[in-house]
């Protein structure tokens, strides 16, 4: 893997850029025609697309046709091309117009600095902590906004939220209340709200790690007085044995690994397994390589990810499997937007 440029330690996080240096590190002159026939396809696309939203009509089949094209064109040309057509994609006079979706503005304009943070996760939710952020938006704005949270990716993060609270919620219900979960790059911690376990008080402790202060004071907040305990860390802490944070029963990372190289996530997993107790289970999240929503993401929304296949996610999981792992499952959500592994523990 190039250099990247970012390091999970707190001080700089997760940039476009430090995914674009892994999926393409390399400038290949010979790209040029595929990229100037791969824009003239864009300009095509977009010029349909556009009058299609200047109708007040029907605008969400607009949106979700625009994302299924350049999803399309994506594939067609291939990741070295894509990488060059998607600062192009942003730089078109349509990206203000597709930017009035407040979803999509985040995303590109980064307020925290970095992909995939908190906040662009509760608009996904539709949380009541972005209420005002949607109120400020156009009409045309609240239309596209409207589809672009439906996507199949969104779906698939709300299922995830969900899954995640099951897997807690069932932890506690087998362990009992001495049950100790870790979340890793936590966020807002969005799956706590609807958890029976934390709400009839069935946890010993549900640790919240994340590296973005405003995450933690949001998790401080919000569950004050809960079982819920806001760490201030990084995975380059864990990594380095800097958080003596003690073992758990379920630990999980959700939108991680999205940004983590093979090397760096086989290396999370074995730490993350070693911090298990017996019979306790690890479970991390990664958008799968089926996503219909990417080429969107990667360019108006300038959201990169690494995304991985079934095989890129037993290859992790395979790697951190020890004579002490009794179960693996790498298992794809509903709509195949998000693929999970799981290995636990022996008791």
């Amino acid at each position: 893997m190039a250099k990247p440029a970012f390091s999970l330690d707190g001080r700089s996080l997760i940039t476009p850029q430090s995914v674009s240096e892994h999926l393409n590190p390399q400038t290949d002159a010979q790209l040029a025609d595929v990229v100037q026939t791969a824009a003239a396809e864009f300009a095509i696309i977009i010029n349909v697309a556009m009058q299609r939203l200047s109708s007040t009509q029907n605008r969400a089949d607009a949106v979700k046709w625009l994302i299924a094209q350049l999803h399309d064109v994506r594939l067609k040309y291939g990741p070295a091309a894509w990488q060059k057509l998607a600062p192009i994609i942003r730089a078109h006079s349509s990206a203000e117009i597709l930017q009035q979706c407040p979803f999509t503005k985040w995303s590109f304009e980064k307020p925290r600095g970095y992909s995939g943070d908190a906040t662009l996760i509760d608009f996904i939710y539709q949380h009541p902590a972005i209420a005002e952020e949607v109120a400020k938006t156009t009409p045309l704005g609240r239309d596209i906004f409207g589809y672009t949270i439906n996507a199949p990716g969104p779906v698939a993060v709300r299922e995830r939220r969900d899954i995640l609270t099951e897997f807690v919620d069932d932890t506690a219900a087998r362990v009992g209340p001495d049950t100790e979960v870790l979340a890793i790059a936590a966020g807002h911690l969005r799956e706590a709200e609807s958890s029976a376990a934390l709400r009839e008080n069935r946890l010993k402790r549900w640790l919240a790690l994340d590296q973005d202060p405003l995450s933690i004071g949001s998790i401080v907040t919000q569950f004050r007085g809960t079982r819920v305990e806001p760490i201030d860390g990084s995975v380059r802490g864990l990594l380095a044995r800097k958080h003596q944070v003690g073992s758990f029963d379920l630990i999980y990372a959700a939108g991680l690994y999205d940004y983590l190289s093979d090397k760096v996530a086989i290396r999370l997993t074995q730490v993350c397994m070693e911090m298990l107790k017996p019979g306790g289970t690890f479970l991390f999240a990664n958008f799968s390589d089926e996503m219909a929503d990417d080429g969107y993401m990667e360019s108006y929304m300038n959201w990169e990810l690494l995304q991985r296949s079934e095989a890129d996610m037993w290859r992790i999981t395979n790697s951190c499997a020890t004579a002490d792992t009794v179960e693996t499952a790498v298992w794809y959500g509903g709509n195949r937007n998000i693929i999970y592994s799981t290995l636990r523990k022996r008791a």
